[in-house]
């Protein structure tokens, strides 16, 4: 009985797992001269009363950059305004969605001019 109640939650959960999976659209930007594509997800986070819940994000949330072959995922911090995604090297912010603020820090900060 275990081993089927087991096999009936699987299919249930391989059923429900499409929409779960689903990727988020890419938004597209040219930086440095090169394609970027930005991926966001709010994660896994359920506690929607967290501070600074701005753009719809709560801490929990990251981004994926995939750029110049590189491939980032970029947890979201807890500051103020807009979202702003960082590991420590690389940051993220989307002040003008048109032209996002697009860093790296490796001891001295450069950044990377992007557009749409």
């Amino acid at each position: 009985m275990n081993c089927l109640l087991s096999l009936v939650l699987a299919l249930l959960m391989l059923l429900a797992a499409p929409a779960a999976w689903a990727a988020a659209v890419p938004e597209r930007y040219l930086c440095d001269g090169d394609g970027l594509e930005a991926i966001f997800h709010n994660g896994a986070v359920d506690a929607s009363e967290i501070p600074n819940s701005e753009g719809g994000t709560v801490p929990g949330a990251f981004i994926v950059l995939r750029w110049r072959g590189l491939s980032l995922q970029l947890p979201r911090t807890n500051n103020a305004g807009i979202p702003s995604y960082t590991d420590g090297r690389w940051w993220w912010q989307a002040v003008d969605p048109d032209r996002p603020n697009f860093r790296e820090d490796r001891g001295s900060v450069k950044t990377y001019l992007c557009s749409r």
